[in-house]
């Protein structure tokens, strides 16, 4: 449901602004991520088709750093949106109870470090310094709590200059 909702809420944003309203660059963003996890995110271009991202967000009572290596691409006749893929890593904490019902697991903090994939969309207003992403960010992750997480998606929005 979640998910659909943010879906619905980046199509509401793109149309109603129309073609005439996107079609700006930007080098740098910052502001909010918001999905499974929550947190800031900051986007900063090397070149016209590479960025970096780095993410701090929050789950499990943790926090959590990743950084990200992306490639945009444009999509025809839709100016100023693209679609980007990239990867990265990440390491943080986890704190809280996840699921598990072992008490010493639950009261535990553990490190966590793994390595993300990223695969989205990026649409910049050209009336206003605001840009929208909408990505899917699964993981793995090598220590403590090994194994796959694929259920990070999020929306983005953040001020561009």
């Amino acid at each position: 449901m979640f998910k659909k909702s943010i879906l619905v809420v980046f199509t509401v944003f793109i149309t109603a602004f129309g073609p005439d309203a996107i079609a700006q660059d930007y080098q740098t963003a910052v502001g909010l991520r918001a999905g499974v996890s929550n947190g800031l995110s900051v986007k900063h271009f090397l070149s016209d088709r590479a960025a970096l991202e780095g993410i701090l967000h929050t789950r499990w009572q943790g926090l959590v750093i990743t950084g990200l290596y992306e490639v945009h691409q444009d999509i025809n006749d839709l100016p100023g949106l693209r679609w980007f893929y990239g990867g990265g890593a990440h390491i943080g904490t986890w704190n809280g109870n996840r699921g598990h019902h072992n008490w010493k697991y639950n009261r535990n903090g553990h490190t966590v470090f793994g390595l993300d994939g990223i695969i989205g969309l990026d649409y910049k207003f050209l009336e206003a310094p605001i840009n929208l992403g909408l990505d899917y960010k699964p993981a793995f992750n090598i220590s403590n709590d090994v194994g796959f997480w694929g259920d990070e998606v999020a929306l983005s929005i953040r001020f561009t200059f």
